[in-house]
């Protein structure tokens, strides 16, 4: 079979690469497509038509914006098996996993097509101010200009809606540079726009080495933002590479969940195997560190080992596939050497590496200093760690470079309103697992987790200048 040369998407047009590079697929191994390389002259007509969009994009009233991404929202729809079928095979994301995921890149987008006609500035008291009498002040936003978006593998649709939808919905325009692996989902969503009437230029799509093209758009003036998902490390080079631009940077994680008292303890354990094997654990906010009260420890580990037993290892495109291939033979490579830290009786369940893909695992007693408690692993694997008292739980979780999301199962509702006030992260879950998200709500961390807020709401408010006016009434 004749493999498919994909092209850049600049200025509405879909341009032919001069280069290319051999898309595989993580879990059988085989070329899938053969994808473009951008150049610096890529680049900088990406950067030139992004600019010279923006004088349309602003001029579009919010109604226009809102109907564009509620177009887009309809077309992803009526290509949910099509966009699925791709996720499983570029990044081996199992099928239903994958559906899930459009489903949610669908809702997102129809969260920033009614968010684009609710952006309102408002009016200040000025005669508050002894000076201010006979004023009138109000404050309006306006769109920033040029988006640079950096995305990364594992949500390819869903986390790139995250940057184009509350981009649109401002009158921004956008240079998308998704993950290398994960081109394809974004070649999808660049038809998706252009087929709902995206104006020319609004959107451009560039595919390369984070280091080639990256640098590119982080330092470019015309970029007046960058919003960024990914590594702890690429993160800090890309503060310290933009100056005054704005930032969001949606960063790493090793979220934890502490067992207090619960009345189902089988229902939890199902619950935390979810949150940690899904996707084969390549989520940021996927269950890694579980601390449980010791006298639920015994139970909750026979339960937990139970559900991690259950979990169906194997081809993306089967119905019932939770684990998969990682999205490199490198990172499981990783995860091994890890785990070789680990005194093998410690692992009680799991713990082995075939190709790319590792076992769902499961590790007890571990010393917090460990790579598999206190990095990100971004894998199927797990601790579970017994506490004596609320205060240790506590501090045990806030022992972390982490800060993203957190879960606490317990009965009282003082410790669960502690537990917000007192777990050093961007959001507490209570009787639920850290990896709950819905995509209109406020997501992103503190300490090594990033900066700034997504959440279509919270990224528009990042997305926006504010303006203020005031007119002189005497």
């Amino acid at each position: 079979m004749k493999l498919k040369d994909y092209s850049l998407f600049i200025n509405g047009e879909w341009k032919r690469g001069e280069q290319f590079y051999d898309l595989k697929s993580p879990y059988s191994g085989e070329v899938i497509a053969r994808i473009p390389l951008a150049n610096k002259k890529d680049v900088i007509h990406a950067l030139d038509s992004a600019k010279k969009a923006s004088r349309q994009m602003r001029k579009l009233s919010a109604l226009e914006r809102s109907k564009i991404l509620e177009r887009v929202s309809e077309k992803f729809e009526e290509r949910l098996e099509e966009c699925a079928y791709t996720l499983a095979m570029e990044n081996a994301k199992p099928i239903n996993a994958a559906r899930g995921e459009i489903q949610r890149t669908i809702e997102t987008y129809k969260f920033a097509a009614e968010e684009a006609k609710k952006i309102t500035g408002e009016t200040i008291p000025m005669d508050a101010a002894q000076s201010g009498k006979g004023r009138f002040g109000f404050t309006k936003k306006e769109p920033l200009g040029v988006i640079a978006a950096i995305t990364p593998f594992n949500f390819p649709f869903n986390l790139v809606a995250h940057k184009l939808g509350p981009a649109f919905a401002t009158g921004n325009t956008v240079v998308l540079k998704p993950a290398s692996q994960t081109p394809l989902s974004a070649i999808m969503t660049a038809e998706i726009f252009e087929e709902a009437g995206l104006p020319k230029g609004a959107l451009n799509v560039l595919f390369g080495k984070g280091g080639d093209i990256g640098d590119l758009l982080v330092t470019n003036p015309n970029v007046k933002m960058i919003t960024f998902t990914g590594s702890v490390e690429v993160g800090l080079q890309i503060k310290e590479k933009a100056g005054l631009k704005k930032t969001t940077l949606e960063l790493g994680s090793n979220s934890a969940v502490i067992v207090n008292d619960v009345n189902n303890i089988e229902a939890v354990a199902r619950r935390c195997a979810e949150g940690a094997f899904a996707y084969s654990g390549q989520t940021c906010i996927s269950v890694q560190r579980i601390y449980v009260h010791h006298t639920l420890y015994d139970d909750f580990l026979e339960a937990f080992i139970q559900e991690t037993k259950r979990v169906k290892v194997g081809d993306p495109m089967k119905e019932d596939t939770v684990v998969s291939s990682l999205i490199h033979p490198k990172e499981a490579k990783r995860i091994e050497n890890w785990l070789q830290e680990v005194d093998s009786k410690n692992i009680v369940q799991g713990g082995e590496r075939e190709g790319s893909i590792i076992e769902p695992t499961v590790i007890t007693n571990v010393n917090p200093d460990m790579a598999v408690s206190c990095q990100e692993a971004f894998a199927p694997i797990v601790s579970v760690n017994k506490y004596k008292d609320w205060e240790e739980a506590i501090k045990l979780v806030n022992d972390s470079q982490y800060g993203l999301q957190a879960g606490v199962y317990t009965n009282s509702i003082d410790k669960a309103f502690a537990a917000v006030h007192e777990i050093e992260v961007g959001g507490v879950i209570v009787n639920d697992i850290p990896s709950f998200r819905v995509d209109q709500m406020p997501y992103g961390g503190v300490k090594n987790s990033g900066t700034g807020r997504e959440g279509i709401k919270y990224s528009m408010e990042e997305m926006c200048e504010l303006k203020l006016g005031v007119f002189n009434l005497l």
